[in-house]
């Protein structure tokens, strides 16, 4: 019987280019209060899946839909400063 990691090489071969770059490791840090309240939200709204909301689970949702409203809009506001600002920075 053959091992399936003998024949991995064949399926996926591992290549130097599948770490991700500087800019991406960037972007994402630059992203990640809008990643963290898109989990909470998901999580909030994972937890009444299976029940009727209660008043607090209900709280709860609306608190992680608007952290994910301002966090987006402070990233759209952050990329809008960073286009118009006259050095280009990004």
């Amino acid at each position: 019987m053959k091992s399936i990691v003998a024949l991995q090489n064949l399926v996926t071969p591992w290549s130097d280019g599948l770490e991700p770059s500087d800019a991406e490791l960037d972007a994402i840090e630059w992203e990640m209060p809008l990643i963290e309240a898109d989990v909470e939200l998901l999580d909030a709204e994972i937890a009444v899946l299976d029940r009727t909301p209660s008043e607090l689970d209900e709280r709860r949702i609306r608190r992680a839909r608007r952290k994910k409203l301002a966090a987006r809009r402070m990233l759209l506001n952050q990329a809008a400063a960073a286009v118009s600002m006259p050095g280009g920075v990004a």
